[in-house]
């Protein structure tokens, strides 16, 4: 077992970039949060690997500016497995990649049937990594040995693993496929906020009434407002299912609500108070919530043949085209054309229907280069089989 330790302050870590920057080629990078422990996603451990440096583990909780690993590194390939997950965290640390290679991503365009780093690394080094620490409390201090072990094993492989797929990319043709797909993990904008995020509240289907909403987005506001205070993750102080109970038992008092049995969390009598005014804040609003919201998604595919049949024929023809064409790639479908993406161009298809108007229509829906030739003249000489199809009369000599 490797001794790690973790550098949390600002000399010793000026002292392990200067290391760093004197390494060569590519750097290895990972980042470990504390997802469903507290509010915030960002990072608690930040860990590094470069050959003829070595592998380092950063507190960003004690360091005062990441600069000093940006500019070390900046200008390198990062080395990521499953960089949409850690890209974030880093850059609320000041640190950005001006070019990254997602292990993970690449494990998927090459079909691999298990794409987690413990697997990946087995299948490129043979090597056996135990994944048991995972998901574990990461803001906890101090970090106990043996998880420090596992996060450096994080990086420790990941170059070498890097090369293996690399070369698997080059000999299968992949490899501009990956270029590209990394680059647009790399540049991804972030997801706008919800405008109405409560309404992510699991089980809220079945509250009904414009006034019992209002009483969930209170509850829903009260614990995310405690959840940013305590730096705790929600679900933690007071579970979805919680809060939907405390709505549908619809308690005339304070105790009433501390008896439903429901209502369970670290918080739900702790906080008992919060909880009852938010309650009476929702039924005293009158501002109150749409019961049905609009939505620009098209509807389930199971309702088109009824309220859109020509998109039904359109999905249904273009559908199995593109699975077959992911299956001649030997990688799954999602990752040659997403399935929203097909489900919306089939739903509202360009006026002209040909590979450029289709590429185009793809295109906007942020489909790369290389998936909109692979996917555009199928996808529309699909759907014009399926407008002459419907076109024919029915009975036609076949």
């Amino acid at each position: 077992m490797t001794d790690y330790v973790v550098i949390d302050n600002d000399e010793a870590f000026v002292d392990a970039c200067r290391i760093l920057s004197g390494g060569s080629g590519p750097v290895a990078v990972d980042v470990e949060r504390a997802s469903g422990f507290r509010y915030s996603q960002r990072a608690y451990l930040v860990q590094v690997f470069r050959r003829g440096a070595g592998a380092f583990l950063f507190d960003p909780i004690t360091i005062s500016s990441f600069a000093p690993l940006q500019e070390a590194i900046g200008d390198e390939e990062w080395v990521f497995h499953a960089a949409s997950q850690d890209l974030p965290s880093l850059h609320e640390l000041g640190l950005d990649p001006t070019r990254v290679f997602d292990t993970e991503l690449a494990a998927r365009l090459l079909g691999y049937e298990r794409v987690g780093l413990a697997a990946v690394v087995e299948r490129a080094l043979g090597i056996t990594l135990a994944k048991e620490h995972s998901a574990a409390d990461w803001s906890t201090r101090p970090l106990p040995a043996a998880w420090l072990e596992y996060a450096g094993l994080d990086v420790l492989h990941l170059l070498d693993v890097r090369d293996f797929i690399a070369a698997e990319l080059a000999e299968s043709g992949k490899a501009e496929f990956a270029a590209e797909e990394f680059e647009a993990v790399r540049t991804r904008a972030p997801k706008p906020a919800r405008e109405e995020p409560w309404r992510r509240l699991s089980g809220l289907h079945q509250v009904r009434g414009a006034k019992n909403l209002a009483v969930a987005r209170e509850l829903w506001q009260a614990r995310e407002d405690f959840a940013r205070e305590s730096d705790v993750s929600p679900g933690r102080l007071v579970p979805d299912r919680a809060l939907v109970a405390a709505v549908l038992a619809a308690p005339q008092s304070k105790g009433a609500l501390a008896a439903v049995s429901a209502f369970t969390g670290r918080a739900s009598r702790s906080q008992l108070d919060r909880w009852w005014a938010a309650i009476e804040r929702g039924r005293e609003r009158e501002d109150l919530p749409r019961e049905r919201v609009p939505s620009d998604t098209p509807p389930p595919p199971r309702a088109w043949a009824d309220r859109n049949p020509e998109a039904d024929a359109r999905l249904k023809a273009a559908r199995p085209i593109v699975e077959a064409r992911a299956e001649e790639l030997g990688m799954p479908t999602e990752n040659l054309l997403t399935p929203e993406t097909l489900r919306r161009v089939a739903w509202e298809p360009p006026a002209v229907i040909d590979a450029e108007s289709i590429g185009a229509a793809l295109a906007a829906r942020d489909a790369r280069r290389w998936q909109i030739e692979e996917t555009a003249q199928r996808i529309a000489d699909a759907f014009v089989e399926s407008a002459q199809a419907a076109s024919e009369p029915s009975g036609a000599a076949s």
